[in-house]
């Protein structure tokens, strides 16, 4: 039985440029940088968004090439009403802008031994598949999902956009986290309820979507199993760009500012009127603007390291980063194919022959591995139009060490491994090589290069217990007055459902340091 749980608002009344009060800079456009910026502008600050790339979306990139469109980042959505919240801040509805598509199966997942597991939201459907792999665990399934309800209730519902921005708040929460037991890890509250080795590898590898290893990644990331029950698994007719361009619509829409191909080089704190202060930000091209306030959506790590390196709260956060463990990288190859495949799914999560010693290698080891699992994404499967006619759109992913972890050369690298990748892809799809059209790859050379990444890290600082809630760098900065952050790199976390809360976290903590400001344009 499925329940409704409303999660907290932070009540903000739509303005327009014309009223605004209060500068507000945006920096990159990921999800959560748009979310904060629309969540800014609809306060009533002036919001600039700022992104270095020719095209928004951060990691939700969009590559176009030989009529196939492929989205370069996430592409499994969930929890869509965070993502309804935005329009309903403008009086609008989600559902008249863009057409999110119900994925079911929300994952196949195949092991090397040939059974397979579709992974539906749907209860009956789901009790199916376990009776077929191992029948004697459907009890213990049974306990593992009223778990991850009670998991939900907490972390997602209460916590989920609530910042943690002093100790007292962790202290508070503690003993409802402790009677979760959340010193476990995934895998090993995963264990204690089923038997089946390929059902703890089925209802484990979620935090690999957030880059948390299954074997350290705190159990309160279960939550994600009852997330997709709750509310399923969608995708954006258009592909999750076509997301991604309703939201920045959306934003200019309200009156806010989106300058594209505008890296910031430098951001400035300077002494402001009334004992405040004043944000100059300073772009490559030697353009400067003074703004009240700074959300961050760059990496963490840059924002510290590079944006504010002039600030002692720069130089001291860049340390202490440095000092964290941080997620791994990922190996994505992108291509499209001439024909299409019968039986396939929207996603495909291809298990290889070993498990915790692969996610071993990948997180503690000190070299590529040479096996490896594998995400399959097909989107042609819910919407042709992202490929010729007779043509498949793919893309697969294959996570890797981070680049100080292991010291890879993936200039020399990168062909021969995605080579093997699309060898060992044959077995599921017969002739795939010889009908591709066109393939491109991105390394963890490219999530540093391109994102700024550091290590090359794929989600930032990495979801463990001593790395969550109040341990995880805050949605407010407690050495540069008048930046925050949102993304991947603070709280909640990683994932779409993730960084949208970020940005509602963040942006609760400036409606409360502004409200002098904003007046009754928040309540």
């Amino acid at each position: 039985m499925q329940t409704t749980f409303e999660t907290p608002q932070v009540k903000i009344h739509q303005a327009t440029t014309s009223g605004a009060r209060g500068k507000a800079a945006v920096i990159g456009s990921g999800f959560g940088g748009l979310a904060a910026a629309i969540r800014l502008q609809a306060m009533g600050f002036e919001t600039v968004c700022y992104e270095g790339r020719d095209r928004a979306g951060g990691r939700a990139y969009v590559y176009h090439d030989k009529g196939y469109t492929f989205d370069a980042g996430p592409t499994v959505i969930t929890a869509p009403h965070c993502l309804e919240e935005l329009f309903e801040l403008a009086g609008e509805s989600m559902a008249d802008q863009v057409d999110m598509i119900p994925v079911d199966p929300m994952y196949r997942l195949q092991w090397a031994d040939g059974s397979s597991f579709d992974y539906s939201s749907d209860e009956a459907k789901l009790l199916d598949q376990i009776r077929k792999l191992s029948p004697s665990d459907l009890d213990g399934y049974h306990r593992f999902a009223n778990y991850t309800r009670k998991v939900f209730e907490k972390g997602y519902v209460e916590l989920g956009a609530t910042p943690f921005l002093n100790f007292r708040d962790m202290i508070r929460c503690a003993p409802d986290l402790m009677k979760l037991r959340a010193d476990r890890s995934v895998y090993s509250a995963v264990s204690r309820f089923v038997k089946d080795d390929r059902l703890r590898q089925a209802f484990s590898f979620h935090p690999l979507l957030v880059g948390g290893n299954p074997m350290q990644t705190s159990s309160i990331y279960t939550l994600i199993h009852w997330i997709e029950r709750q509310w399923g698994v969608f995708f954006p007719r258009g592909g999750t760009g076509a997301l991604v361009e309703s939201l920045v619509e959306l934003f200019q829409r309200l009156g806010g500012e989106l300058r594209l191909n505008a890296p910031v080089e430098q951001i400035f704190v300077k002494s402001g009127s009334g004992g405040g202060v004043k944000h100059e930000v300073c772009d490559q091209h030697g353009n400067r603007e003074a703004f009240d306030l700074v959300v961050s959506n760059a990496d963490i790590h840059h924002t510290y390291a590079s944006l504010y390196r002039q600030h002692e709260g720069g130089r001291v956060m860049r340390r202490k980063l440095e000092k964290m463990d941080w997620s791994m990288s990922l190996f994505v190859m992108y291509f499209g194919t001439s024909r299409r495949y019968k039986n396939l799914a929207h996603h495909t999560i291809l298990f290889g022959q070993r498990y915790q010693g692969l996610l071993r290698d990948i997180f503690h080891g000190d070299s590529l591995p040479e096996d490896f699992s594998l995400y399959l994404h097909a989107p042609t499967v819910s919407d042709p139009s992202l490929a010729p006619p007779g043509g498949e759109a793919f893309y697969v992913l294959s996570p890797v060490p981070h680049l100080r972890r292991a010291k890879v050369d993936w200039d020399v690298v990168a062909q021969r491994y995605g080579d093997a990748i699309l060898e060992s892809l044959e077995s599921h799809l017969p002739g795939l090589r010889e009908s591709i059209v066109t393939r491109r790859h991105f390394t963890p050379l490219d999530f540093q290069s391109e994102l700024n990444a550091y290590h090359g890290s794929a989600f930032s600082v990495a979801p463990k217990l001593t790395q969550s809630a109040y341990f995880r760098p805050h949605n407010k900065s407690e050495r540069i007055p008048g930046l925050y952050i949102v993304g991947s790199g603070t709280h909640p976390g990683a994932g779409v459902p993730g960084v949208v809360n970020t940005a509602k976290a963040t942006a609760g903590i400036i409606a409360k340091d502004f409200a002098g400001v904003l007046g009754d344009r928040v309540r």
